[in-house]
């Protein structure tokens, strides 16, 4: 259970960086907030994907405790 938490935690602060790098018109189709022709990052969605990473990084090492 630890490992599962720790690789989609770091997986996710990926995500969120991928978030703040790009613009939205060049992020993947498959990441939510792909637009055409829109030159914005989606800061929102880069928060959103670095705090739940932080969170499931934080379970994996209370888990990793017991």
């Amino acid at each position: 259970m630890k490992l599962v938490l720790t690789v989609f935690g770091v997986i996710l602060l990926v995500v969120a960086a991928v978030y703040f790098v790009m613009p939205a018109d060049q992020l993947p189709g498959f990441l939510p907030g792909h637009e055409a022709g829109v030159s914005r990052i989606h800061a929102k969605h880069g928060i959103v994907a670095g705090v739940a990473g932080l969170v499931l990084l934080a379970a994996g090492v209370w888990v990793g405790r017991r």
